[in-house]
């Protein structure tokens, strides 16, 4: 490969994140071009409204609407996919990788659902993908997977990969507020979407772990393969309860690999973590991720998991990685060549192996023989009650249940609570969390 005297960098997509990469490129150009001893030039961006204003001014000439004449131009050497979605996204990423670009990501719906195919052009036409900004922000978790811990074979990797969701629990908790009202907070202050279920349902979160599963076990897993469950049911009891039992409540990611069975689960769900559990103390829209591998033990991260400054370091910490390939041919970032090698045939993991102990909070009528009744049914699975709270329920004539059970697996879990809704003293939805018994 051959080193260019100057480096041309096109955006492709020119949102709040396009127009961060600029601002801060800018802005460090002189040093980032000392440090990697090669000239920077921002050549092009798209945007899909030439009238519109912007914070970040640019010269008109630079700017373009058509986002694939960027990514098919022979000049630009590194391609900024910032467009979002998986569509346009996808004909962009791969127009440039089949010309042998460099493209930097931070899509992670888009290689979560295209990633197989987006390596596979990468390797044929010589083209390389770099994508630390797709999972949790400013924090380098992406880099630490595939450079920092590369010795390591990883057991488990769980954490916090939602700002928006971390926000809204953390709100719910310190002030006793509802779901809802916390909700409405969050998108008057921009943290939230306008449709905030791509957040809030756990598939944003599903996306990220499916991009580090990969990175770290070689598997693609797609997020119907997946357990994904969201925020919503949550309600300000569950942290009161969530206390009682010296617990804090956190959406979480969670990915385990049992290397004798050479089995693999992903999952994501809300999450009862001690008070003790240093991700269980990460609050606001920080982000949080936890990794152990067999030879470092358990490492720890955390940072702003959004935003445009963190999402745009990230963003320009793979601009500089593409920038020392170029110049130097050579790089630790070459994606897909060894991936396959730490996949070793890992199956998934099936329901009946997934194992935890869990939180099942129940309204119910309040009358005698009702905690018989549902003992009976939690029997029958073979999932045992380790505890029992009880505490007047909002609706007159009801109860709240809340049980919490010995170690038990997902398949048992998942009939019991199936069997629970046929019940007529079951009054409204249970609301189950799993309890993560992490040692860190």
């Amino acid at each position: 490969m051959s080193s260019p005297q100057i480096l041309n960098i096109g955006i492709c997509g020119f949102g709040t994140v396009g127009q961060g990469v600029w601002k801060h490129l800018s802005a460090h150009l002189g040093d980032l071009e000392s440090r990697l001893g090669v000239k920077l030039h921002l050549a092009r961006a798209s945007v899909r409204d030439l009238t519109k204003k912007r914070d970040v001014k640019i010269p008109a000439r630079l700017l373009t609407t058509d986002p694939l004449a960027i990514a098919k131009d022979p000049s630009i050497h590194i391609v900024c996919e910032l467009i979002g979605g998986t569509t346009l996204a996808r004909q962009v990423t791969l127009a440039a990788l089949r010309r042998g670009a460099i493209v930097v990501s931070a899509n992670k719906a888009l290689i979560c659902e295209h990633g197989p195919e987006i390596i596979a052009a990468a390797q044929q036409h010589g083209g390389h993908f770099f994508f630390e900004a797709s999972v949790a922000g400013g924090i380098p978790i992406i880099k630490v997977l595939r450079e920092g811990l590369v010795a390591n074979r990883f057991t488990r990797i769980y954490g916090i990969l939602n700002g928006t969701c971390n926000y809204i629990l953390t709100q719910m908790e310190d002030r006793n507020a509802s779901y809802a009202e916390v909700l409405a907070d969050a998108k008057r202050l921009g943290y939230a979407e306008a449709d905030e279920s791509l957040d809030v349902d756990g598939w944003d979160t599903a996306h990220k772990a499916s991009v580090l599963a990969w990175l770290a076990h070689g598997v693609w897993v797609k997020t119907d393969q997946m357990i994904v469950e969201g925020i919503a049911g949550i309600t300000p009891a569950d942290f009161k309860h969530a206390a009682t039992l010296g617990y804090g409540v956190k959406l979480l990611a969670v990915i385990s690999r049992d290397f004798v069975s050479n089995e693999l689960s992903v999952r994501v769900h809300p999450t009862l973590l001690p008070e003790s559990n240093v991700v269980a103390n990460v609050s606001g829209v920080f982000n949080a991720v936890s990794v152990t591998g067999d030879v470092v033990g358990t490492t720890f991260y955390s940072g702003r998991g959004a935003g445009q400054d963190a999402t745009a370091s990230a963003v320009i910490s793979d601009i500089a990685d593409a920038a020392a390939l170029l110049k130097h041919g050579k790089g630790s970032h070459l994606l897909g060549e060894d991936q396959g090698i730490r996949g070793g045939g890992c199956r998934l993991t099936p329901p009946e192996r997934i194992r935890s102990r869990y939180y099942l909070r129940l309204t119910v009528q309040d009358e005698p023989g009702v905690l018989a009744r549902i003992a009976t049914v939690m029997a029958k699975q073979k999932v045992s009650i380790a505890s029992v709270l009880q505490t007047p329920a909002e609706q007159a004539g009801a109860a709240a249940l809340v049980l919490t059970t010995h170690e038990s697996n997902e398949r048992a879990i998942g009939t019991t609570l199936q069997q629970l809704r046929a019940l007529a003293v079951v009054l409204a939805e249970p609301v189950l969390l799993r309890i993560g018994d992490f040692e860190q």
